[in-house]
């Protein structure tokens, strides 16, 4: 008979998870995509599929689930190199390998279809991009989204993790990626773990400098967006750091 956890007196037996094929066919991920298609499957669900089986500990689902948490959503795990994925727990170099052959599978496809991209007119249409993901961070983290000459959105990069400051945040850092691929223009983005989006006072001093750096590289902010709990603010409508 299995005994009660001595610390709390509960059964310590884990929760049981059910594996894929025990679930009823109109939840499992592959059933969902046969059916509705790929674009009702969620990040999370498709990733699944990619991983095709989950470990002792966990279905692919769960794996999958955690992943995503881990990495901070697709653009992490993209970001994230071969050897950090073998070294995540049920994984190993098979799913590593499809993992990664799948991300630049899809950034070839957007590189290749530069008429996809979404475009940028407003703070909402940035919004509609991070605000879900970028709510849900326990930790600070600064991106600048890259736009081309029609306000077409070039790429998303992460810049900064952890306290976003105006004595960390370097332009040349910020500004990086944007010279690198010739772009005229970007938005800065970051968010606050408290869940309050109202802008600090090292929020506006970094925007002002980004601004001012920004105008010497010949590259437009055109704003800078911070999100939190599901809300967000455009500094620029605020005019806090644009002159």
């Amino acid at each position: 008979m299995r005994q009660p956890d001595p610390a709390t007196g509960a059964d310590s037996r884990p929760t049981y998870l059910p594996t894929i094929r025990e679930m009823p066919a109109e939840e499992r991920p592959r059933e969902r995509l046969r059916d509705y298609g790929a674009s009702a499957l969620s990040n999370g669900e498709l990733l699944a599929i990619l991983l095709r089986t989950g470990s002792a500990r966990e279905n692919v689902l769960a794996q999958a689930g955690r992943l995503l948490t881990r990495w901070g959503g697709l653009p992490g795990l993209a970001r994230a190199s071969f050897a950090e994925l073998c070294e995540e727990y049920g994984m190993g170099e098979a799913k590593a390998s499809q993992l990664k052959a799948a991300l630049e599978i899809g950034r070839r496809l957007a590189a290749a279809l530069p008429e996809e991209r979404p475009e940028v007119t407003r703070p909402d249409d940035v919004a509609g991009l991070l605000l879900t993901e970028m709510s849900l961070l326990s930790q600070e983290s600064l991106r600048v989204v890259l736009l081309n000459t029609k306000n077409r959105v070039v790429g998303i990069r992460e810049v900064y993790r952890g306290n976003v400051n105006s004595a960390r945040v370097r332009p040349a850092e910020v500004f990086r990626d944007a010279v690198r691929e010739t772009c005229p223009a970007l938005i800065v983005t970051h968010n606050h773990p408290s869940g309050d989006p109202a802008p600090s006072p090292d929020d506006v001093a970094v925007t002002r400098d980004l601004v001012r750096a920004g105008a010497l590289l010949e590259i437009e902010v055109l704003d800078h967006i911070v999100i939190a709990g599901g809300r967000f603010v455009s500094m620029k409508a605020q005019r806090l750091g644009f002159s």
